[in-house]
């Protein structure tokens, strides 16, 4: 079954793409939800035409993404948390990261922040899409609260 993503639905697609799925993932999930409308020849040519008027639109969104690359690539993230030792009270995850970013006065979203879930201090890496073709990896390091 082939459908048009009407937003980004993670592991799957990015909106406007046109994307194959199992019947019963569509009908019950995607279409009901609001995810995602039938990819018909009639709309898959409207998907075309709005697609050709929004690529300047596109290269803008891009650049500025790439601006906010190079500024968080710039910063130094360091996340202060309770440890016995190594061994971090807790954990550090995309939560964290996002509120250290936000900090810093670079808010991004943590839905768009993927790193595993750390539980001792160092030095780590997350990834964070900004765009679709704008993907970086941001260095950050967790230290025991003295």
């Amino acid at each position: 079954m082939e459908l048009i993503l009407k937003q980004d639905v993670q592991n799957l697609g990015f909106k406007d793409d046109v994307v194959s799925v199992k019947p019963g993932y569509g009908r019950n999930f995607l279409i009901p939800q609001g995810f995602a409308s039938l990819a018909t020849p009639s709309a898959k040519k409207v998907l075309a035409e709005n697609l050709k008027q929004k690529a300047h639109k596109e290269a803008k969104v891009v650049d500025d993404a790439k601006k906010l690359a190079e500024a968080l690539k710039a910063l130094d993230i360091k996340i202060t948390s309770k440890a016995g030792g190594e061994k971090l009270f807790g954990s550090v995850t995309n939560i964290d990261i996002a509120a250290a970013l936000e900090k810093a006065g670079q808010p991004i979203d943590r839905k768009f922040i993927t790193s595993g879930v750390v539980k001792r201090t160092g030095k780590y890496s997350a990834s964070i899409r900004l765009h679709r073709d704008v993907i970086i990896d941001l260095a950050y390091e967790i230290v025991a609260e003295q």
